[in-house]
């Protein structure tokens, strides 16, 4: 996919560690070297990774996926394909190569929803050239993570996990995979960078980066550190060639352990909600509320007794910090609150009018204001296979519209239907079908239950309003 920051630049997705005692008690007797210095023993000389993949690598597994695609509807109509797209309705097979990470010895494991999209038909490899079937537990394009149930008989090699606020810059990783299909492959570097956001490849924009190789096939692998834990989830890389140009980025593990969390429970990730809608701090505005620097992220909107007006949080305060942990940015903030769960409260710091403030916000899952009366259209109009829902706060964090739209969301689109070949999308909010207003998805279904001869849709999709006529 392509950056919007760096059009050069695609953004690819890419379908720490311990030495051994033994080298450690060895190295520990042994005087520290020079910075310029060559070895001055065997030891030193023979110091070697191996322990630590040896015993991390049996948890790193294969995935292969076949998937079914299907290209969307065909219009001469200009206005229809700048919206819908065009081509010819037709499914077709094709296949994905990844990689997963099993973090329980169940057979539970982790990677990347890229890898397992449209999948009819999963399969893993182990490094010892074992294969078993899986079955998809949750897929959460948020942040594109998935969890798979390794079908067969355990226990399996599994990897634990690792705070990446442990993480410095600078810290050695290693990172495990299968790039390019040649089979497993372990590359070492550092951490470049802890925090890096707007990379554009998931929804919740906060990852790891890493100069360590990581290459398409690469996805869902692991990026563990020293010790052999799981700090990341590999997901994409810059690159101009499709090869590695040393920036990776992961998926930081407390984003995974919350996932899989979920896939454990009721099969729902939730993330706390703050009942605000923030943006980031630039330069000009920074001066205008008297910040000594552009950081942290404000607060432009806020919801009636959700949890931050009840705080006491106010438009135009600055969120710089959530339980000590620094804020940058609005998707800073968005990682480091989503961990926190739905239990209990968080001390959110804000700048207002110059002054540090620390508030008590409740930790809730959003509200299910209005009922959310989920319904899959059928018949032949061109909401024919999708599946919608009444908009709340609850709906909206789940699809990641605007908490404060209201209306009807498409929540879900089946392959190969009517609604895939208009190229319908999840998201989209209804306005109105054939000039009648769409305000539930009662109202939804009951407009598109009789044939017409044309179509007249009105769609918001990312905060446009498009309208469209099609043919019957």
């Amino acid at each position: 996919m392509i950056n919007p920051r760096f059009p050069h630049i695609s953004v690819r997705p890419v379908a720490g560690m311990a030495l051994a005692a033994a080298v450690l008690a060895t190295l520990a007797c042994t005087p520290p070297a020079a910075a310029q210095d060559v070895p001055q023993s065997r030891a030193e000389i023979s110091l070697s990774f191996a322990p630590v993949v040896k015993a991390a690598a049996p948890a790193v597994v294969n995935v292969y996926s076949l998937q079914r695609t299907v290209d969307p509807f065909y219009s001469d109509d200009p206005i229809m394909r700048r919206f819908f797209g065009g081509g010819a309705p037709r499914q077709r097979g094709g296949s994905a190569l990844g990689s997963g990470v099993i973090v329980d010895p169940s057979g539970l494991m982790v990677t990347n929803a890229h890898v397992v999209k449209n999948a009819t038909e999963i399969r893993i490899g182990f490094n010892d050239r074992r294969e078993a079937p899986a079955r998809l537990l949750l897929k959460d394009e948020r942040t594109d993570l998935a969890v798979l149930q390794i079908e067969g008989d355990g226990p399996f090699p599994s990897l634990g996990f690792a705070p990446s606020e442990a993480l410095e810059t600078g810290d050695l990783v290693l990172a495990i995979g299968n790039p390019f299909g040649v089979g497993q492959t372990v590359t070492q570097g550092i951490v470049s960078a802890k925090a890096r956001t707007n990379v554009g490849v998931a929804d919740h924009r906060f990852f790891i980066q890493t100069d360590a190789a990581i290459n398409p096939g690469n996805s869902g692998g692991a990026l563990i550190d020293m010790a052999g834990r799981l700090v990341g989830i590999n997901t994409a890389i810059y690159s101009r060639s499709g090869g590695s140009n040393g920036i990776g980025f992961a998926i930081p593990a407390e984003t995974v352990e919350l996932v899989v969390a979920a896939a454990k429970g009721d099969g729902v990730v939730r993330r706390p909600w703050l009942g605000a809608k923030l943006d980031n701090v630039t330069r000009d505005l920074s001066r205008q509320l008297g910040l000594d620097r552009p950081a942290g992220a404000v607060v432009v909107e806020l919801v009636d007794d959700g949890p931050a007006r009840r705080a006491g949080i106010r438009v135009a305060d600055v969120i710089t910090a959530v339980d000590g942990a620094p804020v940058s940015d609005v998707d800073s903030f968005g990682f480091v609150y989503a961990t926190r769960g739905i239990e209990g409260e968080a001390k959110i710091t804000v700048q207002r009018a110059g002054e540090a403030r620390t508030v008590t916000v409740a930790l809730e899952a959003p509200p299910e204001t209005t009922p959310r009366d989920t319904r899959v259209i059928t018949g032949r109009s061109p909401f024919g296979g999708a599946t919608v829902s009444n908009l709340s706060p609850a709906v909206a964090d789940e699809i990641n519209v605007d908490f404060a739209a209201e209306g009807v969301v498409i929540a879900d689109v089946e392959p190969g239907s009517f609604a895939a070949r208009v190229n319908l999308r999840r998201g989209d909010i209804v306005r109105r079908v054939n000039g009648r207003a769409i305000g539930s998805t009662e109202e939804l279904e009951a407009a598109t239950s009789r044939r017409a001869r044309y179509w007249n849709l009105d769609i918001e999709r990312d905060g446009r309003l498009f309208s469209v006529t099609l043919n019957g």
